[in-house]
Formats: C-alpha cells, structure tokens, sequence
C-alpha cells in the first residue's frame, strides 16, 4: 500500500515563506513523478507544480517564479518551497504521485496517489 504524507502546511503572513514537504512510502519500485495540486473553496483544484524523475518541472502560471520544487528520489520525498506567499495562495495543498509499486512479488502496478492534503493559509 502507497502512502504520500505531507506536511509543512500553517499560517503565514503575505510576503512569508512556507516549504511543503510530501514523502511516499510503501513497496515502490520507481517513481514517474511528483506534484502538488491545490484547492481554494468553491473552486476546483489546480496544477501548483510537478517535478518528474529526470528533473524537468512544469509550474502552474500563477507561481510565477516564486515556488520552486524539487525531488528527492533517494528519499521518495518532493519539496515545494513557497516564497512570496499572497492572499490567495490560500488553500489545501495535495501532493500527488505517479509511481510504480510492486502488488504481488513480481508484478508491477503503474498507478496514481493523493496525499490528505495540508491547509496553508496567508493572512495577515
């Protein structure tokens, strides 16, 4: 069983840093890549950032240069530093995995994973 646990997540004042931590754990046998999605209420959730195996990232158009994310293969583990936080980065933040796992000894299940998300909330 794949587990994603994230966590970093809290209150922060605009201008203010947060640096969001998600490990995957379980029977994997490699990981295709690693992301964070979010969701403000009423709205539906959307691309923060991916990170794959190669290292090639994709952000979605609101960062704008101000989260930066990164993997860590050895420990299974994505980080998304946030820096110039706003108002409306306010949400849940999901980490979200692409991975194999082993299902049975020798045999292999390509498959998509969702953390329980982490609050992350700008206010002053």
């Amino acid at each position: 069983q794949v587990q994603l646990v994230e966590s970093g997540g809290g209150l922060v004042q605009p201008g203010g840093s947060l640096r969001l931590s998600c490990a995957a754990s379980g029977r994997i046998f490699s990981i295709y890549n690693m992301g964070w999605y979010r969701q403000a209420p009423g709205k539906q959730r959307e691309l923060v950032a991916v990170v794959r195996s190669g290292g090639s990232t994709d952000y979605g158009d609101f960062v704008k240069g101000r989260f930066t994310i990164s993997l860590d293969n050895a420990k299974k583990t994505t980080y998304l530093q946030m820096n110039s936080l706003k108002l409306e980065d306010t949400a849940v933040y999901y980490c979200n995995a692409e991975l194999d796992s082993w299902v049975e000894t020798s045999t292999l299940l390509k498959d998509k994973y969702w953390g329980q998300g982490t609050q992350v909330t700008v206010s002053s």
